[in-house]
């Protein structure tokens, strides 16, 4: 499995899993799919401010993909991340969530970033088990921020905080 930077081809693919976890899991609290296009505005626009899109590729086939960009708008958070993760259905269980936060990880400590966030629905087990497993601990839960098919969701923010930057200002 080879770790890369996401190119304008990898769009169709990256749509596919996203548009999965849109229709079928409460990873993703959007309700619209998107298609090989939208992403690679979607890509094009992040890799354009300097955050990074990867893919696992294994033998041209892209089992997943990881980025992250900005926690929130504001300065003072400009060494803080939020991180995004997505495994094809079928490919899951495999190390491949693994392989990307692990690569992810080191470019936001490479990039200055201090600490990686993840926002996560409370009920996904495996996503939570994958951030632990990295160094992330829980440091907040909101209950019943958001919805989707028709019930409430709580949001979990698990952090990790890496050797980054000395503070400033």
């Amino acid at each position: 499995m080879d770790i890369r930077q996401a190119s304008a081809a990898d769009a169709g693919a990256i749509a596919e899993i996203y548009n999965d976890a849109v229709l079928n899991t409460t990873a993703i609290w959007n309700d619209h799919v998107t298609d090989a296009a939208g992403r690679a505005a979607w890509m094009a626009e992040r890799q354009g401010a300097g955050y990074p899109v990867l893919v696992a590729d294994e033998d041209g086939t892209v089992l997943g993909y990881a980025t992250y960009g900005p926690f929130r708008p504001h300065d003072g958070y400009r060494h803080t991340a939020e991180l995004s993760i997505y495994v094809r259905s079928d490919l899951r269980g495999r190390g491949t969530g693994s392989r990307l936060l692990e690569r992810l990880a080191a470019l936001a400590e490479e990039s200055g970033i201090h600490v990686l966030v993840g926002g996560i629905e409370a009920g996904n087990a495996a996503s939570l088990a994958l951030h632990r497993r990295h160094g992330f601990e829980e440091t907040g839960r909101l209950p019943q921020v958001g919805t989707k098919f028709g019930r409430w969701l709580d949001l979990v923010f698990m952090t990790r905080v890496l050797a980054g930057p000395e503070a400033q200002g």
